[in-house]
């Protein structure tokens, strides 16, 4: 038993606080086996409720077999976190939240119906859960006729803020990476006509296409170089960051007065003239400057 309570006490002392004012919640439920992860350990001090904190423990394989943690229940198993690779190593950048840009190029505003002239920005949102991976095979989706590709650079957010300047914006990216925004253009086209939103347009089954990611540190600030789409090896899409109607840092700081930015957040900023039809077969595949490229087949 003393060596389970000196368990609990190192648990304890990575918030900073003491034995003597701590004491548990909530009583072990069950005892998880060796080399099972993501304990999640509740506890509240003695002040009250108010306190109750929770940490996930990873518990490496030679966690002896009788120590207790106090686990989280679901109704079902949780899905996991949603996540993108990064370049080069096997760690991955959790996704929290999916922003889209929506005409930030003049010639797509335009082959769009638009005009492109300097409005505020607007956005639109993917569910992170619908993320497809670099060589993944995506299958056609429903309820549409008119599948479109947009290829576009995706900025990835390592830190949290709200009312972000401009000129502060940059310190806010944690890398870059390659993305496709699928659309099934007709439905958006139905949406936009009735004033409806997007969403079954552009938040379908593997509609956010997210390529590996490239820390800043390595890429250094992207504002130009070219946005390159190919179907079946043929050029479709030719366009330069530094055509975008919204500069990286003015959609940081717009969506950051609007809601908390948050680490995890990636930004789609949106796609150059020349989207076009995908038929099942294509392959579709996406490049920018100095980040590599994705590619996709379509089944």
């Amino acid at each position: 038993m003393r060596r389970r309570w000196v368990w609990w006490r190192r648990r304890l002392a990575r918030f900073g606080t003491t034995w003597n004012d701590q004491f548990f919640a909530a009583i072990p439920r069950y005892l998880r086996g060796m080399g099972h992860t993501g304990r999640l350990i509740t506890f509240r001090s003695a002040a009250g409720l108010s306190n109750r904190r929770e940490e996930a423990i990873h518990c490496p394989t030679h966690c002896p077999p009788d120590q207790e943690t106090a686990v989280t229940d679901y109704v079902f198993t949780p899905p996991e976190t949603p996540s993108a690779a990064i370049h080069g190593t096997e760690t991955r950048f959790p996704v929290r939240r999916i922003f889209c840009v929506g005409r930030n190029f003049a010639e797509h505003t335009r082959e769009m119906g638009f005009d492109p002239d300097r409005e505020p920005p607007f956005f639109f949102g993917k569910p992170p859960s619908e993320i497809a991976l670099d060589g993944e095979e995506i299958a056609y989706p429903p309820e549409t006729d008119d599948l479109h590709y947009e290829g576009e650079m995706i900025v990835a957010i390592g830190q949290g803020g709200t009312d972000i300047a401009v000129e502060d914006a940059n310190a806010f990216i944690w890398g870059y990476g390659v993305g496709n925004d699928l659309t099934r253009r007709d439905v958006q086209g139905v949406a936009k006509k009735m004033g409806r939103p997007w969403d079954w347009g552009k938040g379908f089954d593997k509609s956010a296409v997210v390529g590996p990611l490239r820390p800043v540190s390595e890429t250094g600030i992207l504002e130009r170089g070219f946005v390159r789409s190919w179907v079946n090896g043929e050029l479709r899409q030719e366009g330069d960051l530094a055509q975008m109607i919204w500069s990286v840092p003015e959609c940081i700081s717009f969506i950051s007065r609007s809601m908390r930015l948050a680490e995890g957040d990636l930004i789609l900023t949106g796609t150059p003239a020349g989207v076009g039809k995908l038929v099942r077969g294509d392959e579709i595949r996406v490049a920018v400057e100095g980040l590599g490229e994705l590619s996709n087949r379509i089944v």
